[in-house]
């Protein structure tokens, strides 16, 4: 490779760059962190924008179609949002009516049922000598109904009396409506305006990016707006699908506690791979205090149920989706909820679909280059095979 003095000032300035920050971490790291916040509000608009640009799209494209008037073409914008804003409000609010009182009922069925349930494990254990009688004896004599009940009871009221004696958990909330508020405005303009953003970005990547990394930039974000799209519209519809099919499995079938249980996997379900599964455990529990064999039942029930719903109802409503195998989405949630917490398990499935489907890409394109190169060799060796043929003929 040639050195040029082009190439030693890049050098040089990358050298200083990574010192500079290793240097002064601390003080550019709380200029990030006061940048971010200070986007905050902007960086949430923008996904809300995101989730309500999908009704949004269905709208447009079925308000009035074939109506190019000025009525039908000033109004389809407005109207369309409107409607988008409303159907998402409509279906968090019966999300919150139907599955937050549920989840309530559910903490207390099980802080009722577990007293008993746990005598009965240790009549079972003493029955089958497995333990020693003085510890059971002892573990017999605690009241784990009222230690449940002390127990929430302190969690509550601790929060209560900080929420109540701190200052500035009240300017929090105050800040943290502010911010929603903001976001909510700040989204309305991108939803408002996008067809000007896309266009706006558009000419920049033409005056800024080179040919190649204008393509490649456009690719990119093509590819993770398609696994997002699928992500959200697949995950919603597959929950609500698998919470309505447990439901009505449950009622069918006799299962105790049909539309807690069906609500709590529904709401669990938005978790990819293991959200179903945490529903049905804790599902599985709350029968376990009425009958076990039930428990067992629906343990089978459910088991049947996500490979029913899994390999036949899914691909069959949703699409194949994004195409990621379970492995990689196993891979994504574990590693994203280790590191971002429940948004990390959110967001880590489409990310790992986008560079999935990159990597693939680039692989695929690799493989036919070398084919695309020998072809004309080949042609070439059928010539010289066929030329000396037709010097014999002549």
């Amino acid at each position: 490779m040639k050195i040029t003095w082009k190439t030693c000032l890049k050098i040089g300035i990358t050298l200083f760059l990574l010192y500079i920050a290793i240097a002064f971490w601390d003080n550019i790291s709380g200029l990030l962190s006061a940048v971010f916040a200070a986007m905050f509000p902007i960086l949430i608009g923008g996904a809300i924008a995101y989730v309500i640009n999908i009704p949004m799209t269905f709208y447009e494209k079925h308000y009035f179609p074939k109506k190019n008037g000025k009525f039908f073409t000033v109004t389809r914008r407005p109207v369309c949002m409107t409607a988008a804003f409303l159907t998402v409000i409509s279906v968090m609010v019966i999300v919150v009516w139907l599955i937050i009182p549920k989840l309530g009922e559910c903490v207390s069925v099980i802080v009722a049922k577990f007293p008993a349930l746990f005598e009965k494990a240790l009549l079972f254990a003493k029955s089958l000598d497995v333990m020693p009688e003085d510890i059971i004896n002892s573990l017999s004599e605690i009241d784990w109904q009222s230690k449940l009940t002390d127990m929430i009871g302190t969690i509550t009221s601790g929060v209560g009396n900080v929420v109540g004696g701190v200052i500035s958990v009240v300017a929090g909330v105050f800040s943290g409506i502010v911010t929603v508020l903001l976001s909510i405005i700040f989204s309305i303009y991108i939803l408002a305006t996008k067809d000007n953003l896309r266009i706006g970005g558009t000419k920049l990547l033409n005056r800024y990016a080179s040919e190649k990394w204008n393509k490649r930039i456009s690719y990119v974000l093509s590819v993770l707006d398609e696994c997002f799209h699928s992500y959200i519209v697949g995950q919603c519809t597959e929950a609500l699908i698998l919470g309505g099919l447990c439901t009505v499995g449950m009622l069918i079938f006799g299962f105790p506690y049909a539309l807690m249980i069906g609500a709590l996997v529904a709401f669990t379900a938005l978790i990819p791979v293991a959200g179903a599964y945490i529903g049905a455990g804790v599902g599985a529990f709350m029968i376990l205090t009425e009958s076990p064999v039930k428990a067992l039942l629906f343990l089978l029930f459910i088991l049947v149920l996500q490979q029913l719903e899994g390999n036949i109802i899914y691909p069959k409503v949703v699409g194949t989706s994004m195409g990621l195998p379970g492995i990689w989405v196993l891979a994504a949630v574990t590693i994203g909820g280790g590191i971002f917490g429940v948004l990390g398990m959110l967001l880590g499935v489409p990310i790992a679909a986008a560079v999935y489907r990159i990597i693939g890409d680039d692989v695929k394109k690799a493989e036919v280059v070398p084919i695309a190169e020998s072809a004309p060799t080949e042609k070439v060796e059928e010539k010289t095979e066929e030329n000396p043929n037709e010097e014999n003929k002549e």
